[in-house]
């Protein structure tokens, strides 16, 4: 069981430090804090096996996410063209009658 610091785990895992410390508060990922030099240091207590799976878990989640929410916006995009087309055609056969 190794220590890091959170910027190193992000490196190592290519994550944000805002994902980091996201599983550092949620408690997925062990810690520990330590005072060094009158500061507080948030080390992260690696278990090889344990970490890995939480990173990929995390990347398929948001890419699964991202294709279903664009569908839906598409679908929505097309439901206001619509819209917008038949307003036009309202408002040109409104300006003819004036």
């Amino acid at each position: 069981m190794g220590k890091m610091t959170l910027k190193s785990y992000a490196v190592k895992h290519k994550m944000s430090m805002f994902q980091v410390v996201k599983l550092v508060k949620s408690g997925k990922v062990k810690s520990e804090t330590v005072e060094e030099h009158g500061k507080n240091v948030v080390y992260i207590l690696e278990e090889e096996q344990k970490t890995a799976p939480v990173a990929n878990a995390t990347v398929t989640t948001e890419q699964n996410g991202n294709v279903s929410e664009s569908k839906g916006l598409l679908r929505r995009v097309d439901i206001l063209e619509d819209e917008v087309r038949t307003l036009r055609l309202e408002i040109d056969a409104l300006k003819r009658l004036l």
